[in-house]
């Protein structure tokens, strides 16, 4: 048993908004390209982290629906370091060390280059038991949502469910994230103090922790301080803690 697991309860499911790039990279004195390479090694040590510590599911906000609207060689060697990191992802052990790789968002949006490397790193690393890891890639929440909710509309256009069926359970299972547990645990760096649209809907009861660590300077540190700040407090779910309804 780690460290960890002795002083409480593992998240089942860890998600990182990975932010701070750019500044990390400005601080220095180097382009934003240069800092996004160094957050993509950062999400290598996410990745170690997480499998060190016994989480069973990881979530990395790696690309979002507005990161579109950011210059074009930005974007184009962004997604160009991510479809290498991917290639070298299943290289470099990810099957070896048990790890599944998913990726979530709207994919067509994407290269064919780059959605084969997406098909093969997911083909390749099918089978992992060790750590499911989600990569959000041209994701929003608000977009994943409004596609869940298209495709329970079609299903009621054939007359295959009628509307009065559709609860929280079905619109769950047509999510990005189907099958997954929710997050108990959303980690974000840079100092930023908000959600970004960013898995709204399975967020719903997760704690929150807010870090001013650059994505880049993320270390397993960092990581193993979020899930004891997360250890240390007491998840209510809308209800009251043991010890108040022992007192009424």
């Amino acid at each position: 048993m780690t460290g960890l697991a002795a002083a409480g309860p593992i998240p089942r499911h860890v998600a990182i908004i990975m932010d701070g790039n750019g500044r990390w990279a400005r601080d220095r004195g180097r382009s934003r390209e240069f800092g996004h390479r160094a957050g993509m090694i950062a999400a290598g040590r996410a990745v170690d982290a997480a499998l060190a510590a016994g989480v069973p599911v990881l979530t990395l906000f790696a690309f979002s629906d507005e990161n579109w609207r950011r210059p074009t060689t930005e974007v184009s060697a962004l997604l160009s370091g991510l479809e290498l990191q991917l290639r070298r992802g299943v290289e470099a052990g990810l099957r070896k060390k048990g790890v599944a790789v998913r990726v979530l968002g709207e994919l067509g949006r994407l290269s064919p280059r780059q959605r084969t490397a997406i098909t093969n790193v997911v083909e390749g690393t099918r089978g992992g038991e060790r750590l499911h890891l989600n990569v959000a890639l041209s994701y929003g929440a608000r977009s994943e949502i409004a596609r869940a909710a298209r495709r329970l509309a079609e299903h009621v256009e054939r007359g295959a469910l009628a509307a009065a069926e559709i609860d929280e359970t079905m619109l769950a299972a047509n999510l990005d994230t189907a099958g997954l547990p929710d997050p108990d645990l959303l980690i974000r760096t840079s100092g930023e103090l908000r959600v970004s649209n960013f898995l709204l809907w399975q967020i719903a009861y997760a704690e929150l922790h807010f870090t001013p660590v650059l994505w880049p300077d993320f270390t397993q540190r960092h990581f193993n301080d979020a899930i004891a700040t997360y250890q240390r407090r007491e998840r209510r779910y809308g209800g009251v803690a043991a010890a108040e309804e022992v007192a009424c």
